[in-house]
């Protein structure tokens, strides 16, 4: 049975932490936004450290992440950036009291491998959004839809789009994140299960190539046949390669599903974007995508009136 985490309040405590790569900059502006919000902040000795390219040791964001993985004080834990690192860590992880005492997990990216972990092992929903190293540059309404996941209200993300989708309406458990983690994470106990789910991918700086080796890979094994529909982020900065490949990363994507009958919609407001729209991974969703290429996508919350 999935779990859902208490949703926020004011006055409860987050705490942020970097599982992964070291911070370049300050992220003091997303700490006055949630204090904004009227959240309690605890930074996490992880957030300013610096050991080659991660913030701090494995050791050290281990041992950062799982205090407040034991602490039921602390409401939820936001990643302050991916990059690279979170995998080098996460079977050092202690869940039990986590379990016990649940909280909502934010990020995306690299943070795509603690998001799985937690929902294939716990059944536990978590948020795929914004990170604090991405709230200056974040629009207000991917900013708004973060602090809304998180304090129970509704989403609605209504758009148009400029690659030609496949038309259909279907509800299903919402899943994904990055499209090069989530295939790193197969055959491990991380990976997800797919069958009868909506899900969602997005990756940044890779070739086309290789989005066509990682999509081609997830048909093989199974992954893509049995979606209740699929829904396409942002694929952005894409690596050129000497040889043109001949397809943008949309058509790679089309030719790896569109055998399959399930509704299917391109350039969703998620990934490594400005405009990254919060997604609750593990919540039930409505996907409605319509024939002239419009795309709704309803995460029904319980706390609209906050």
């Amino acid at each position: 049975m999935i779990k859902q985490p208490p949703y926020l309040k004011k006055n409860d405590k987050i705490a942020i932490v970097s599982p992964a790569k070291k911070l370049p900059k300050r992220i003091d502006y997303a700490v006055a936004l949630f204090e904004q919000w009227g959240l309690e902040v605890i930074i996490g000795e992880s957030v300013y450290a610096e050991h080659g390219q991660f913030a701090g040791t494995d050791e050290l964001r281990t041992r950062d992440i799982q205090q407040f993985l034991d602490d039921p004080s602390i409401k939820a834990i936001v990643a302050a950036r991916g990059g690279y690192g979170t995998i080098r860590i996460i079977d050092e992880l202690d869940f039990t009291a986590f379990e016990k005492n649940p909280k909502w997990f934010v990020g995306f990216s690299d943070i795509t491998v603690l998001l799985s972990h937690l929902f294939q092992t716990l059944e536990m929903q978590c948020i795929h959004g914004q990170m604090p190293y991405t709230f200056e540059e974040g629009t207000p309404e991917s900013i708004e839809s973060l602090r809304r996941a998180l304090f129970g209200g509704s989403l609605k993300y209504h758009y148009k789009s400029t690659f030609a989708n496949r038309p259909g309406q279907t509800e299903g458990v919402l899943i994904g994140g990055n499209l090069t983690l989530l295939v790193m994470l197969q055959g491990s106990l991380s990976e997800m299960d797919y069958t009868d789910k909506i899900l969602f991918m997005e990756d940044v700086g890779e070739s086309e190539a290789s989005i066509d080796r990682m999509m081609r890979m997830l048909k093989r094994s199974g992954k893509l046949a049995n979606l209740k529909g699929l829904i396409v982020g942002a694929f952005n900065e894409i690596t050129e390669e000497t040889i043109p490949f001949g397809q943008s990363p949309e058509e790679v994507i089309w030719d790896a599903v569109k055998e399959y009958e399930y509704p299917v919609c391109f350039n969703f407001p998620t990934g490594h974007i400005d405009d990254n729209k919060a997604m609750v991974i593990g919540k039930t969703v409505t996907l409605t995508v319509g024939a002239n290429s419009e795309v709704l996508l309803l995460i029904q919350g319980v706390n609209d009136g906050f």
